[in-house]
């Protein structure tokens, strides 16, 4: 029974539209290029309780252009979103969620730290966006959702980056992050390399070839 409820607690952090966990808000703040963040996070969504090291080291080893189109593909409660629009203040960034309580707070967060060049979409995966491509794509997958899951994202992100834009991703050892390097350097239209290592986990970069 505790193996069950711990699944379906997992599930509902990665992709119940309607969390059943019970909401206990917090606040949360954090420091990115010198400027204190502020957001408000919540149980039944990925990292409810905090920043986990993953992201952190995403959002470290992110390199958003001012006038980059950015996408947070599954945003969570908007970290890298936020940090990436601070980042890109003369671009564009879209955060997707199928968590609708994640969403939600993801919407409040880009309002709470003044962003006017974010918007937050709610759905599963890309189809949000439908075929719209981005000058960056980050995502930290839903590892504990399964292989097919994760390949799904790795398989359609190259027709929503433009040529010479990347898809940046960050994953745990544990979860099998080697193995979706060896996916993609297979599988990806241009270069694949290792930005970052720390705490197990490794943020790769996969560039799409410019035309």
């Amino acid at each position: 029974m505790a193996d069950e409820a711990g699944a379906r607690a997992l599930s509902e952090q990665y992709f119940a539209e309607r969390p059943r966990v019970r909401s206990h808000p917090r606040l949360l703040r954090f420091l990115y290029r010198g400027e204190l963040l502020t957001f408000v996070v919540d149980q039944g969504v990925f990292s409810g309780r905090g920043l986990d090291p993953g992201t952190a080291l995403l959002i470290e080893n992110l390199t958003i252009g001012r006038s980059d189109r950015v996408l947070d593909l599954g945003c969570g409660w908007g970290a890298v979103g936020v940090a990436a629009a601070k980042a890109a203040r003369d671009g564009r960034v879209v955060l997707t969620e199928v968590n609708r309580r994640a969403a939600r707070l993801a919407e409040g967060n880009v309002e709470r730290n003044g962003l006017l060049n974010a918007e937050v979409r709610v759905g599963a995966f890309f189809e949000p966006i439908a075929s719209d491509a981005f000058d960056v794509v980050a995502a930290n997958p839903p590892y504990r959702l399964g292989r097919a899951h994760v390949l799904r994202i790795l398989t359609e992100a190259p027709d929503h980056v433009r040529p010479g834009g990347r898809f940046v991703l960050v994953g745990k050892g544990s979860l099998g992050i080697r193995f979706y390097q060896d996916w993609l350097e297979a599988h990806w239209p241009g270069p694949v390399e290792v930005l970052a290592r720390g705490s197990g986990y490794r943020v790769l970069e996969a560039r799409r070839r410019s035309r």
